[in-house]
């Protein structure tokens, strides 16, 4: 049986299912449902794969799923993903970590429906670093986010917004903390963008790093610079 959430994996990837397997859109199934799949699953005696999008440490909701499946005593594994922040610096062809730019990858949200944040999770305060900030699913409080940013990496900051990364249909949309807004209007996303903001994006104004500097002795490298 595959159970897969059909709101964010891609139909296709429903090819590599085996013959004859139960295929389970999980989109309008509560978590009581979805145990109750897995419990029907496992008294058939069936392998389950549980598909989601990205990878699983990250906004996947998995972790109350496990809960679930310990309490009920059944094992699982856990295949690693790619994640959003992942596939996105591939498709804006950026290393998010520069020699003395930024350092640090903040991954992060805003306040939603489905969780809101920790009163001591504030943008501000990781804005206030300076570091790379990947802004899952918050595309739709881009103004809110713009305003709270500016004043600590200024307007001219590099920005990126990616829809659906790694998917056939991806759509990037690049600007700066001061237009991004106005560019977004113009080519609306829908809330599963990934908001990237940094001067890392900018790409090209940063020193060269020690690692291949010939003076450098590094373990794999003979004291001669061989």
């Amino acid at each position: 049986m595959c159970l897969y959430a059909g709101s964010l994996v891609p139909r296709a990837l429903l090819a590599h299912c085996p013959p004859g397997a139960r295929v389970i859109d999980t989109a309008p199934m509560s978590l009581d449902e979805i145990e109750a799949a897995f419990v029907e699953a496992d008294a058939r005696g069936e392998d389950v794969a549980r598909l989601h999008s990205g990878d699983l440490s990250l906004y996947s909701a998995v972790a109350e799923q496990m809960r679930r499946l310990d309490r009920l005593g059944l094992s699982y594994t856990l295949t690693p993903g790619v994640p959003a922040f992942a596939a996105a610096a591939a498709a804006l062809g950026r290393e998010l970590t520069l020699p003395e730019v930024a350092q640090t990858v903040v991954l992060t949200r805003v306040p939603g429906r489905a969780s809101r944040m920790p009163a001591a999770e504030r943008l501000a305060a990781y804005g206030a670093t300076g570091a790379t900030l990947a802004l899952h699913l918050a595309v739709q409080a881009l103004p809110d986010i713009v305003a709270e940013l500016v004043p600590l990496y200024g307007a001219a900051c590099p920005v990126a917004v990616v829809q659906r990364a790694s998917w056939p249909d991806e759509r990037i949309v690049r600007g700066t903390l001061g237009n991004i807004v106005a560019q977004l209007a113009a080519r609306p996303m829908e809330r599963t963008a990934l908001i990237m903001v940094g001067p890392a994006l900018s790409g090209d104004d940063f020193s060269e790093s020690r690692l291949y500097d010939p003076g450098y002795q590094r373990r794999f490298r003979g004291r001669d610079g061989s």
